[in-house]
């Protein structure tokens, strides 16, 4: 049931990362701002602005790799609950985060989606996420997602309404024609999920697009991964050590292939 939370094999003294699989699109759940501020005596709100931390070094280094799509739970659905101070404080910090990443874009060549709800974030920040993905559409250097006012649930449910409305029969719905109706129906799959903190749940996050996801545990708060190294390099040798089936009774390679592994 835990095997996913087994590590690597102690006697390898190679970066597996080396040996070639990499994940194509790695999700992350951004968690522990407030408790690395706590631990520190400080702020919650200075622990949001730590997380922001080495953010363009972290997708630089994962892009780098070969790894083709990152993206970031920067805010839920369920978020809506904290107070007002932080929620204004998050607001302002995304707002600042999308002016960078909008000048970084064009010398990086990265594409950038928002994705999530747009009806309830302050409109100056629905015109940024619009600009930034309008101006990067184009870019083929890799993409970078912000999960804003996002929860899987919803996302399913908002998805479903907008295929009923559309007037297709629900004998004619597949899955490939479900996903045009989602936020994220562009993006690939996800190959493996990053949660920080020491947490182990998913909580509402890609639900769809996690479906056959690994998941990776890790325990340094976010402040903390996002200016680490080492930890983006353990986390590829931590997908390189694993066996991805499909739910399939032999080994998929990372081509597409099979081999004869059972």
């Amino acid at each position: 049931m835990f095997g996913f939370l087994k590590k690597k094999n102690q006697q390898s003294t190679i970066s597996n990362s080396q040996s070639g699989a990499v994940p194509q699109h790695i999700a992350f759940i951004c968690d522990g701002n407030r408790r690395w501020a706590k631990k520190r005596g400080l702020s919650p709100l200075l622990g949001h602005r730590a997380g922001v931390g080495e953010f363009s070094e972290l997708v630089d280094y994962f892009i780098g790799r070969g790894v083709s799509t990152l993206t970031f739970y920067i805010f839920s659905t369920e978020n809506w609950t904290r107070s007002k101070e932080e929620i204004d404080f998050l607001m302002k910090l995304y707002e600042e985060v999308f002016d960078k990443n909008y000048k970084n874009a064009k010398q990086k060549n990265l594409r950038f989606r928002v994705v999530g709800r747009r009806d309830r974030i302050p409109k100056s920040i629905v015109k940024k996420s619009e600009k930034l993905e309008k101006e990067t559409a184009e870019n083929t250097g890799g993409t970078v997602v912000f999960a804003l006012d996002h929860g899987g649930q919803d996302e399913i449910i908002r998805a479903a309404r907008a295929a009923m409305e559309s007037g297709i029969a629900p004998g004619e719905l597949d899955i490939d024609m479900f996903e045009t109706f989602m936020d994220t129906g562009d993006l690939l799959p996800v190959d493996l999920m990053v949660r920080t903190s020491d947490e182990y749940r998913t909580s509402n996050y890609l639900l769809w697009k996690n479906a056959y996801a690994e998941l990776f545990f890790v325990p340094e708060h976010w402040p903390e991964y996002v200016n680490s190294k080492a930890s983006w390099e353990k986390t590829l040798d931590e997908f390189a050590c694993r066996t991805r089936r499909f739910g399939g009774g032999v080994e998929k390679d990372y081509t597409g292939g099979k081999n004869d592994k059972h």
